[in-house]
């Protein structure tokens, strides 16, 4: 394997690609739509107090049914989404419907307990037990609803950074059953579906629906891949202070049809690492029989991946992420790479046709990894490579709007892209907008929710 790792052919101009996420939302929102329809057709005149709150709760309870199902397809690592829409912006989306679904279970709850203990003129503790206790399919539901909101709390930032990533991963994962255990009571209690052939097949369509993308895209497919494609380790190498690169092997994997600056998911099959899958771009152009990894040791994960052996079997999904050259909208591009982000964007920087500078921002010399490939491929298509280092005093140089005009003139008519640290990222994305750079020309994925 040499350093370049085998320069791929010339870069050849792509065609960019409108993205469906406008489309896409539109229709999210149109099937909320529908559901508010469904209440206001099957209900009749509210009477009373205690009928207001009832409708509210019924409202409530439809509008979280329909956010469970979108909560789950947009889990369901459908390619349109996670290769056009971008995967980070899926995440967000995901992050949100989480956020809506669980507001929508707690005021569906409220409010349909006050409704019915005014109903009854009973104490809410007691209509609770009642309806837990005597209601059909109330028992898997309760079950179904404490799982949901044990997911919700985990998935706050504050309480995600205080828990272990395999411990939020597989709690996660039961958001599944969380779903499953619910669906019945919907069908058995809910007076909009109740009766009604046809919202109740629209509504069985739509889980099943939902539960087949799940089975296609999360399992069939990427048990399709390994078998197909039998990835192991062939190589492990040193980059940097604390990176390294990970070459993997595999038979006819142009077929899997993934580009420059995408990412898969890894599961290494060794001691320690089997059990978590992570996120990891292609650090060089894919080939027909190998790609490419570069992991910075930030964790537990990432530093164990330096003890792999060639052999190592490998499970991957993917290739996921939409920072790639259908993004393009000018023939003129500038990378900005910080610390590790430099990785999608180094295959990019090979890649992608027309006129690329690259900005390499690194607190050192040594902390430049893949800097040698770096200068050969600019040498290669004679293109720029700056680099922003810390000054021997350790203080770091300052990025601005007017330094980046100044080292890359028509700035505003490049597509600029983008890839490091959170706070890196968002502090660029500012000056970027401020040196007079369009939005829609700035291309960055983060998974910073």
């Amino acid at each position: 394997m040499t350093t370049l790792y085998e320069r791929a052919a010339p870069p050849v101009p792509l065609a960019a690609r409108r993205s469906p996420a406008g489309p896409v939302l539109a229709l999210l929102w149109a099937g909320a739509a529908a559901v508010l329809v469904l209440w206001w057709t099957g209900t009749g005149s509210v009477v009373g107090a205690a009928g207001w709150l009832t409708g509210a709760g019924r409202i409530a309870g439809l509008l979280c049914g329909y956010s469970c199902a979108v909560l789950v397809g947009l889990m369901a690592r459908v390619p349109l989404l996670e290769r056009r829409v971008g995967s980070d912006r899926v995440a967000r989306w995901h992050a949100m419907a989480g956020r809506y679904t669980v507001c929508l279970l707690l005021a569906h709850i409220g409010l349909i307990l006050t409704g019915y203990a005014a109903q009854d003129s009973a104490s809410l503790w007691h209509e609770a037990v009642t309806v837990v206790l005597d209601y059909p399919d109330m028992l898997k539901a309760t079950a179904g609803t404490v799982i949901l909101l044990a997911v919700g709390v985990t998935s706050a930032r504050a309480v995600r950074r205080r828990t272990g990533h395999e411990f939020w991963y597989y709690l996660h994962l039961l958001t599944y059953a969380a779903v499953f255990l619910a669906f019945g009571h919907q069908l058995a209690l809910g007076n909009d579906l109740s009766g009604n052939a046809v919202a109740t097949a629209a509504w069985y369509t739509l889980y099943l629906g939902v539960a087949a993308l799940v089975l296609w895209f999360r399992i069939l497919t990427p048990v399709r891949l390994n078998l197909r494609h039998r990835l192991r380790v062939e190589s492990v190498h040193q980059e940097a202070r604390g990176v390294w690169s990970v070459v993997v092997a595999g038979r006819k994997l142009d077929q899997l049809g993934a580009q420059a600056g995408q990412f898969f998911r890894w599961r290494f099959l060794a001691e320690g690492l089997r059990w978590t899958s992570t996120p990891y771009s292609l650090s060089a152009p894919p080939r027909s029989d190998r790609m490419r990894i570069t992991v910075k040791a930030l964790g537990d994960h990432s530093a164990a991946v330096a003890l792999l052996r060639p052999g190592t079997r490998v499970w991957a999904e993917g290739p996921y992420g939409s920072l790639t050259g259908d993004r393009r909208t000018s023939s003129k591009a500038l990378l900005i790479g910080g610390g590790v982000g430099i990785t999608p964007l180094r295959a990019l920087f090979e890649t992608l046709p027309g006129e690329v500078t690259l900005l390499y921002r690194a607190r050192t010399v040594e902390d430049l990894a893949l800097g040698g490939e770096l200068e050969a491929v600019a040498r290669w298509r004679g293109a720029k490579v700056h680099y922003a280092l810390n000054g021997p005093d350790g203080q770091r140089p300052s990025i601005t709007a007017g330094s980046l005009r100044a080292a890359v003139p028509d700035l505003a008519g490049h597509d600029v892209y983008l890839c490091g640290p959170h706070g890196f990222a968002q502090d660029l994305y500012e000056e970027l907008r401020a040196a007079g750079v369009p939005d829609r020309r700035i291309h960055h994925e983060s998974f910073e929710l």
